[in-house]
């Protein structure tokens, strides 16, 4: 719990520029360099861009912290299948113990392909593939499934070796933080980006909560900004896919669960839905499964938690003596997009291909 907390202090820090982040600055200032130079080597062909045979999609975001690019690769997955495409999904697979370049079926473990591409498998369907480079993902992907016709690179922003058609940047609350770029801010790049610089994002899509008034947007001159909602489902969902309504665990005593990167946002959520937890565990973002086992022995009042630990802890619950099992439900998250944003994604994509 102690990284959790060291997590939620800095995230607090660099939404300001205080004492520490200005001492932090000139490390700031080597960042960037490191970032400029990183890039232009991509782009003058000295590192090398490779290039997939299908229209690539990249969504990624330019702060640290999660500003909820899985929920937005999801919700654009999910709309390529209303289109007629069949899309693929390349990651990294952040937080696997595996190295290796692997399909991720509905079937197979977060600790062998990482609980954000698992997540999207089973939301989706379609395939995805996880690699140490996601360029290796997306050739192992093509090879596997050469009906896939567009793929999306959840997280890439920043991962410049695979060449990209269409990216995405996706903004939340927090705007830029302070402004800064690491270690003196939440920024991983500098922003905005100044014209010409390569490897520019061609949309940004600011999510905000639904409950909430949508906070000031975050604009580039000539860059499309798009706005999405996002809130709780009104339902939750069990160990065997069974469903409940979220109104009938007001009365329980409930343990609320959350291993992202700001689990006080997904407690403040519960929170607006009626739901009032008597205890909040908030974990590191792709917490360990032996983090999960200890809640289990630990907790004995029913669990509620986000997809994203469920792909973790509904298994745990799954080989625990029947007797002994405590209550569990996730909460899916879902997010609207204003249409307009699916409408720009549309004719970018258009150029590539007509679906039937």
């Amino acid at each position: 719990m102690d990284r959790t907390r060291r997590e939620a202090a800095w995230l607090r820090r660099a939404q300001r520029r205080g004492p520490l982040n200005v001492l932090l600055w000139p490390l700031s200032l080597i960042y960037q360099l490191l970032m400029f130079v990183r890039r232009w080597l991509y782009a003058s062909g000295a590192l090398q861009v490779h290039q997939v045979d299908v229209p690539v999609i990249v969504v990624g975001n330019v702060v640290v912290g999660g500003a909820g690019k899985t929920p937005c690769t999801i919700a654009l997955v999910n709309h390529l299948l209303t289109r007629g495409w069949h899309p693929g999904v390349v990651s990294r697979g952040h937080g696997r113990r595996t190295h290796d370049v692997r399909p991720v079926d509905a079937a197979a473990s977060a600790t062998d392909v990482g609980d954000e591409p698992l997540l999207i498998q089973r939301s989706t369907g379609v395939p995805v593939y996880v690699a140490p480079r996601r360029a290796q993902a997306a050739e192992a992907l093509r090879a596997a499934h050469p009906e896939v016709d567009v793929l999306v690179c959840d997280d890439g922003l920043q991962h410049l070796a695979l060449g990209r058609d269409v990216s995405i940047v996706v903004f939340d609350d927090r705007g830029v933080g302070n402004g800064w770029t690491l270690p003196a801010g939440l920024l991983r790049e500098p922003w905005p980006p100044t014209l010409g610089t390569p490897f520019r994002p061609d949309f940004i899509l600011h999510q905000s909560r639904s409950a909430h008034a949508a906070p000031q947007r975050v604009t580039l001159p000539g860059l499309p900004a798009f706005e999405a909602r996002r809130r709780l489902a009104a339902y939750a969902i069990g160990p065997m896919g069974q469903r409940i309504d979220l109104s009938l665990l007001r009365q329980e005593p409930l343990c609320a669960v959350a291993g992202i990167a700001r689990p006080a946002v997904f407690f403040d959520m519960l929170r607006e839905c009626g739901l009032a937890p008597i205890r909040e565990v908030p974990l590191p973002d792709h917490a360990d499964t032996s983090v999960y086992e200890a809640l289990l022995r630990d907790t004995p009042h029913t669990l509620i938690c986000t997809e994203k630990d469920a792909v973790k802890l509904f298994p745990l619950l799954a080989a625990t003596t029947p007797g002994a099992r405590v209550q569990a439900w996730s909460v899916p998250l879902e997010l609207t997009p204003e249409p307009a944003f699916f409408e720009a994604i549309d004719q970018r994509l258009a150029r590539f291909k007509r679906p039937h």
